[in-house]
């Protein structure tokens, strides 16, 4: 199986991921999208490769990049968009605590 294949073997699971963490079912993902059930079924099971205006789509209700999408990408960023330059600080403040934190456990 060549690159591209393997890209696209891993965009149906990481899809369902994704809208399961969103709390969203294929219907409500769907209405959405502007698309069927079915077609969002069909690209979960990876029987059906979506558009690239699809794919851009997803990345934007789930507000991702198209390669993380497509695995990538293997880190998932946070959308910023409307916080303040405080807000951002103090989650970057809380994301280096909650690494410092995770490396003290997996040192035990």
């Amino acid at each position: 199986m060549g690159w591209n294949m393997k890209v696209i073997d891993g965009f149906g699971n990481k899809l369902k991921t994704l809208r399961d963490k969103a709390g969203l079912t294929q219907q409500q993902l769907a209405v959405q999208m502007g698309l069927s059930k079915s077609t969002i079924s069909q690209y979960e099971n990876q029987e059906r490769i979506p558009s690239p205006i699809a794919v851009i789509k997803l990345a934007s209700v789930f507000h991702v990049s198209i390669d993380y999408l497509f695995g990538i990408d293997k880190v998932e960023r946070a959308d910023l968009t409307g916080l303040t330059e405080d807000d951002i600080m103090i989650i970057e403040h809380l994301i280096v605590s909650m690494r410092e934190k995770n490396e003290k456990i997996r040192r035990l």
